[in-house]
């Protein structure tokens, strides 16, 4: 599948601080396809909140100025677009003046694309909406319509202000698109019953990123400094997720051990008196080009997600960015896909007396040179560039069903 127009609506914006899944699938799609990246639409709240902010200025000559609607990217074939801002209305409650307002906020985008489709001669192409349920219909009111609509799903709707109205928006959005590709087989499982063509597509890892830890002139990242070895590491937001009760237990049971999470901390659910020990550190976030760094001072990663109906649904990149760094990895039990792609190198365990004992096994292991090349081989299997092809492939079958072409 190449030299197809495809749009991408966002739930992520293209320059936030956190490694956002399909902006890097849209990069990867725009080598041999023209991609349209439609940036998450600021809000009227957003638009005065974030004035002195450099994304409200990267974004400012665009947000009015039809004419000058996109930022050029460094990639010839990839445009970001930036819509006007638009009403906030989730404080709205179900009902008429919502749905309402919804049809408003979608006809704002879909005013902004139709500019685009026309300066940029875009007469067919393929939409794909990722994860942006707020939106729930945009793709049947755009002009001209997509040959081919998708969902692409990357998380459960969880959090409290996502489901004052996510959950009836993408049921909504799943029934009225052509397919839905999703990242976990859970959420493939879910979907499957609102929509028949729902897919599974896992998540991977930027290789090329990662193996950087594998420098031997790279420095380790400063924040580690001073930490005593081994150092047991864990890369990645701090909330809901973790398994609190487990890891505390574990911490506690390996005191030769410096235990470092690293990322932001959620204080919903991590307060400084309820996630504390000696050998406990929360440096706080770092930016993703500095992972290879971080990953550099670790000894073991670990993932250690709680086992319960939201992260079985959930696929995390770090684990093939563990992998890619030539880390042993040792996780939970979480999600049963996992084991499916590696090879039963990574152990998952469902107690903290499991978990210590992986830890044990895997730091004898850690610098062992072919279990190091058995961990990048694992992480080489699992790029953004071979889930890409799976997700072209599934693209190019379902415009075959439909009897339509991309040009």
């Amino acid at each position: 599948m190449t030299n197809k127009h495809i749009v991408v609506f966002s739930q992520m914006q293209f320059d936030g601080k956190l490694e956002s899944t399909i902006y890097t699938m849209a990069r990867l799609l725009a080598k041999d396809n023209y991609v349209y990246f439609v940036d998450r639409p600021f809000t009227w709240k957003d638009y005065f909140k974030f004035k002195d902010t450099k994304a409200y200025q990267v974004r400012k000559p665009h947000f009015f100025n039809s004419k000058n609607s996109f930022i050029q990217s460094d990639l010839p074939n990839f445009k970001i677009i930036i819509c006007p801002p638009v009403p906030s209305i989730n404080m709205l409650p179900e009902g008429k003046a919502y749905r309402v307002a919804v049809r408003f906020n979608e006809w704002m985008v879909a005013s902004r694309l139709k500019k685009v489709f026309k300066q940029q001669g875009v007469t067919d192409y393929i939409y794909i909406n990722s994860y942006n349920f707020s939106y729930p219909q945009l793709h049947q009111v755009l002009e001209p319509p997509p040959a081919l609509s998708v969902y692409h799903c990357v998380d459960p709707i969880i959090e409290e202000y996502q489901l004052k109205h996510g959950v009836n928006n993408e049921e909504m959005l799943a029934k009225s698109v052509d397919m839905i590709i999703c990242t976990s087989r859970e959420l493939r499982n879910k979907k499957s019953f609102l929509n028949r063509n729902s897919y599974f597509v896992a998540n991977a890892a930027n290789l090329t990123h990662s193996q950087k830890a594998l420098d031997a002139a790279l420095p380790v990242a400063d924040i580690l400094s001073g930490i005593k070895k081994p150092v047991v590491g864990y890369f990645g937001a701090i909330e809901r997720r973790i398994d609190y009760t487990l890891i505390k237990k574990v911490i506690a049971d390996n005191p030769d051990k410096s235990f470092v999470f690293v990322g932001p901390v959620d204080k919903d659910y991590v307060r400084d008196d309820n996630f504390a020990a000696p050998n406990l550190h929360l440096p706080g976030p770092v930016a993703y080009e500095e992972m290879p760094a971080v990953l550099k001072g670790f000894d073991v990663c670990i993932i250690p997600f709680k086992k319960d109906d939201v992260s079985n649904n959930i696929f995390p990149l770090k684990l093939f960015e563990y992998l890619g760094a030539g880390k042993p990895v040792v996780s939970t039990d979480f999600n049963d896909d996992l084991q499916n792609f590696t090879a039963g190198l990574v152990p998952y365990c469902s107690t903290a007396d499991e978990f210590t004992a992986a830890l044990n096994t895997a730091l004898i292991d850690a610098q062992a040179t072919e279990k190091v090349d058995q961990r990048i081989s694992i992480a080489a299997n699992n790029t953004w560039e071979h889930r890409i092809a799976d997700i072209k492939e599934l693209l190019s079958a379902a415009l075959a069903e439909k009897g339509k072409t991309v040009s």
